[in-house]
C-alpha cells in the first residue's frame, strides 16, 4: 500500500462507524441498535467469526437475532483455512464500498484489536512469500537455539528485533524476509501505519464497563457456552476429514477443550481456564484500545447504553453542520 492508496483508504475506512470494546461488553446488541439508528449494514470486526463450524464458542450473533440487519464478513471461511490481516483488510474494504454504493452506512461491530488497527491505519503487505529463503532460515535452525534468527534480525533491523520475541520465529522470518527482498528493514515500511487520527475526526466508539461487571459477564457466558454445547462444537471439529487449521484451533474456548480432549486437562480445569484466558483477553483487548488515538471511551453501563446514544447524537450534530455552513456559501 503505497502513499497514495493509504491516502484513499484512510478516506474511505474513517467514513464508517465503528463499535468496538472488550469480550462481554454488550457490542452485538448495542451494535444491532445502533445500526438501525444510523441506517447501517454491520460489518463483523471478530478474527474468529469468519470461520464457519465455530459458532457457540464464538458467540455469532444468530440470523434470528440480527434484528433485520444485515451483517457481513461471518462465516466466510473453511476452519481448516488461514486468514491474514492483509486478506481482511481487502474484503472489508470491498464491503464497504458495496454497502455505500447502496447508500448505506457502514458500522463495523466487534472485539479484534488488530483488525480495528488495520481498518484505521491499513497494514503493509510486504512483498509475496519467498518459500525457498524461507527454507533456508529453517535449515539455519537446526541444531541451534530459535534467538540465532532473532541475532540476525538484530543486525538488520534492531526496531523489529526489539519488538519481537526471540521465540517469534514466525514474525521474525517475515522480517528477514522483507530485508532480503527489499533491501529494508520492515520496520521502515510500517512507520506510516503507527500514525493515527484525533478521536474528534473519526467515529470510533469504545464500550466500557467495570472490570468486576465485565468478569462476572465473562464467567456468566463462558457457563452459557457450556450449556449450549460448545464440547461437542470442539468434538465435531475433532473429528473433522479435513482437519482444523492452526489459527482457529487456538480461539479461545476451543484450545482449551481441544487440550481436554488430548487428555491434557480434566474438563472443570479446561472450563476454568476458559474463563480465566477470556479475562485476560479482554484486559489485552482495553490495552490495545487506549493505545488507539482514534477510541473514544462510552460507558456500556448505563440503560439502553445512553452514552453511545448521547455521543452519536452530538457526532450526529457535528456532521450536520459543515454542510449547512457549505451549502449557505453557493452562489
Amino acid at each position: 500500500m503505497n502513499d497514495l492508496d493509504l491516502g484513499r483508504f484512510r478516506r474511505l475506512t474513517l467514513s464508517c462507524w465503528y463499535l468496538t470494546g472488550p469480550t462481554a461488553s454488550g457490542k452485538s446488541q448495542t451494535g444491532i441498535n445502533l445500526a438501525r439508528r444510523l441506517g447501517a449494514e454491520i460489518i463483523s470486526l471478530d478474527s474468529m467469526a469468519i470461520y464457519r463450524e465455530m459458532d457457540v464458542g464464538t458467540d455469532k450473533v444468530a440470523p434470528e437475532d440480527q434484528g433485520g440487519i444485515t451483517h457481513h464478513m461471518i462465516d466466510i471461511i473453511d476452519p481448516s483455512e488461514e486468514y491474514s490481516l492483509a486478506q481482511y483488510v481487502r474484503d472489508a474494504s470491498d464491503k464497504i464500498d458495496e454497502i455505500q454504493l447502496r447508500g448505506k452506512n457502514v458500522l463495523f461491530v466487534g472485539g479484534t484489536p488488530l483488525y480495528l488497527k488495520g481498518m484505521l491505519r491499513g497494514v503493509f503487505e510486504g512483498p509475496p512469500a519467498d518459500y525457498e529463503f524461507r527454507l533456508q532460515l529453517q535449515k539455519k535452525m537446526e541444531g541451534n537455539p530459535p534467538e540465532i534468527l532473532h541475532q540476525l534480525l538484530k543486525k538488520v533491523d534492531s526496531v523489529t528485533a526489539k519488538r519481537l520475541h526471540p521465540n517469534d520465529t514466525r514474525r521474525i522470518i517475515r522480517a528477514l524476509e522483507v530485508y532480503e527482498k527489499t533491501g529494508k528493514p520492515i520496520s521502515s515500511f510500517q512507520k506510516q501505519f503507527d500514525a493515527g487520527t484525533p478521536a474528534s475526526k473519526c467515529q470510533v466508539y469504545v464500550l466500557q464497563t467495570p472490570r468486576d461487571v465485565l468478569y462476572a459477564r465473562i464467567n456468566k457466558r463462558v457457563d452459557k457456552m457450556i450449556y449450549e454445547g460448545l464440547l461437542d462444537e470442539v468434538k465435531q471439529l475433532a473429528e473433522r476429514k479435513v482437519p482444523i487449521g492452526k489459527t482457529a484451533r487456538q480461539a479461545l474456548g476451543y484450545r482449551e477443550l481441544f487440550d481436554y480432549l488430548d487428555g491434557k486437562m480434566k474438563y472443570g480445569q479446561a472450563v476454568d481456564l476458559i474463563k480465566q484466558n477470556t479475562r485476560n483477553f479482554a484486559k489485552h483487548q482495553e490495552t490495545w484500545f487506549r493505545s488507539l488515538s482514534e477510541c473514544r471511551f462510552t460507558s456500556s453501563d448505563k440503560p439502553e447504553f445512553e452514552g453511545i446514544e448521547d455521543e452519536v447524537e452530538t457526532e450526529e450534530t457535528e456532521l450536520a453542520e459543515p454542510q449547512l455552513s457549505d451549502k449557505s456559501n453557493i452562489p
